[in-house]
């Protein structure tokens, strides 16, 4: 008894909390000794001075037994230090501790006696902010992998660290398959040498996020290999003096159509599905732009205002489809064909001197008179019509448009002035 009032006497002027566990005759764990610094971190109450040793469990919560226990038994067959961590539901709140638990040796009345010395660490501080830390990465988890934009980030050397699940749906991968990937293996491969360059050019820029130009197009790689087109935000941030970079992806396909859809209904004929007047004006003041040989003709049908008044305006419309499709059929892979306005047409022929225009239009001419061509017209028979072509050539050094028009306008109406479905030059 005098030495546990010693024991307890010096553990008594400890400030951390403190006990000492051993074992009675009969194997109990039995705590000789223990501080208020314990009993406050356990909320048991302290025993007479006289009444040491006591049970361990007297002075742990009965939830806390089991672990502890376990533990110490462990500490006791080995003789190896261990480490708890636990929590104490007390009133003022709950309260977590790491409790370290060291045997030693001693001599109890001649025998050698172990026991355990346990010091309580006070954690709550450190679970708190553990607890708080885990919760904002689960919100943020959340609000990632709800998000409608694929979310990426990459470490300084180009690895995957997140792939969320809008990611997923976009490029086909799942996040276990590239994570810790190289980025590049989502960039079409022409991009693939440059990215790397980019991005340090990026980490070393003062600018902290970057938009990308919409007007350029931006394009990914699916897992199937096919082009996505898309739009991308990217920013980055210091992670413990490494830079980390975050891209929100959005998957732009649908607008990409729609544009591509609107710019084609701009430059295109929405009767006959031909180059309209814009378009035809752009490609030819292109050519018009080098010394390319070029000439371009102007095409009429004949009385078109007969046809109309005799079949209808439906019949009209079928006639100047039809036409749209033997001229198609009877152009050269780098010429174009357009509707002017109206029943007047144009074509631009690259690399054609005025002779060779000449024997194109003809050909063109003749196919329509002879009715060379396969077609189910809807008023049961043929219906006849013929054009009127005009013909001119670039003069050398010319790069006005305008003037290369009017000319092969001068020769149509030469043509229909001396009796219709006939080729003039200008």
């Amino acid at each position: 008894m005098e030495q546990c009032n010693q024991v307890q006497a010096f553990v008594d002027g400890i400030e951390a909390s403190v006990a000492i566990v051993g074992r009675d005759e009969t194997g109990q764990l039995i705590v000789p000794a223990c501080n208020d610094h314990f009993l406050r971190m356990t909320g048991g109450r302290r025993p007479g001075i006289r009444m040491f040793p006591v049970l361990l469990d007297t002075v742990i919560p009965n939830y806390a037994r089991r672990d502890l226990r376990e533990k110490l038994a462990e500490c006791f067959s080995t003789g190896i230090p261990q480490e708890l961590e636990q929590a104490y539901d007390l009133r003022d709140g709950t309260l977590w501790w790491r409790l370290s638990l060291k045997p030693f040796r001693h001599l109890d009345d001649g025998r050698e006696a172990t026991e355990i010395l346990i010091t309580g660490l006070d954690i709550t501080a450190k679970m708190l902010l553990t607890h708080e830390l885990e919760v904002s990465t689960s919100r943020f988890r959340s609000v990632v992998d709800a998000a409608y934009d694929a979310i990426i980030t990459m470490d300084q050397q180009n690895h995957i660290t997140l792939f969320n699940r809008a990611a997923e749906n976009l490029f086909g991968y799942s996040s276990e398959e590239v994570l810790g990937q190289p980025i590049e293996q989502l960039l079409p491969e022409k991009f693939r040498a440059s990215h790397h360059k980019y991005v340090q050019q990026f980490a070393r820029s003062p600018v902290l996020s970057r938009q990308m130009d919409e007007r350029n197009r931006v394009y990914g790689l699916h897992r199937d290999g096919t082009l996505l087109p898309i739009e991308i935000a990217i920013s980055k941030i210091n992670v413990t003096g490494l830079i980390e970079f975050t891209a929100i992806i959005r998957d732009i396909a649908d607008r990409v159509r729609l544009m591509d859809l609107l710019q084609k209904q701009a430059v295109t004929d929405e009767l006959t599905g031909l180059p309209n007047r814009r378009e035809f004006l752009e490609v030819v003041g292109n050519v018009l732009e080098t010394d390319a040989e070029l000439s371009v003709f102007m095409l009429d049908i004949d009385y078109f205002k007969k046809v109309n008044d005799s079949h209808g305006h439906d019949v009209g419309d079928e006639v100047l489809r039809l036409l749209s499709k033997v001229a198609m059929t009877s152009s050269r892979a780098e010429d174009i064909f357009a509707r002017w306005g109206g029943e007047e047409f144009v074509a631009a022929l690259p690399g054609v001197g005025i002779q060779q225009a000449k024997a194109l239009a003809e050909e063109l001419r003749a196919r329509v008179e002879q009715q060379d061509f396969q077609h189910r017209w809807r008023t049961g028979k043929p219906v006849p019509f013929t054009v009127s072509i005009g013909v001119a050539q670039r003069l050398p050094g010319e790069r006005d448009v305008n003037e290369l028009i009017k000319r092969a306008d001068l020769a149509l109406y030469k043509a229909k002035q001396t009796g219709r479905n006939r080729v003039e030059a200008g």
